[in-house]
């Protein structure tokens, strides 16, 4: 089993930026799987936002965060991280960190890939 705790999460304004982190627990093999991020706005539904391969090596981003948005991963502190610069009013929303630990080398876009996800942290940008 595989606990994933967000944080960073708040209020930011228009233009601004925050980091999010993703620590995961319980399993030893976190470094070598996909990890990603996802948000979902009110009304909405849940969306891709991010993904990053179990070494690192490769990333993939939705189209609406690209250039503005960073992923990364520490593998010796077992965390995920969100950098997100140039924030809009739309990028308001919960964000969520997710796991597959069936995929090692992948970048995975699709909830449905992803066995283990956080709580949330909700990411508020003011205009």
């Amino acid at each position: 089993q595989v606990q994933l705790v967000e944080s960073g999460g708040g209020l930011v304004q228009a233009g601004g930026s925050l980091r999010l982190s993703c620590a995961a627990s319980g399993r030893s093999t976190f470094s070598s799987y996909t990890m990603g991020w996802f948000r979902q706005a009110p009304g909405k539904e849940r969306e891709f936002v991010a993904t990053i391969n179990g070494d690192g090596g490769r990333t993939n981003y939705a189209d609406s965060v690209k250039g503005r948005f960073t992923i990364s991963r520490d593998g010796a502190k077992n965390t995920v991280y969100l950098q997100m610069n140039s924030l809009k009013s739309e990028d308001t929303a919960v964000y969520y960190c997710a796991g597959a630990p069936r995929f090692l080398t992948a970048t995975l876009r699709m909830d449905s890939s992803y066995d283990y996800w956080g709580q949330g942290t909700q990411v508020t940008v003011s205009s």
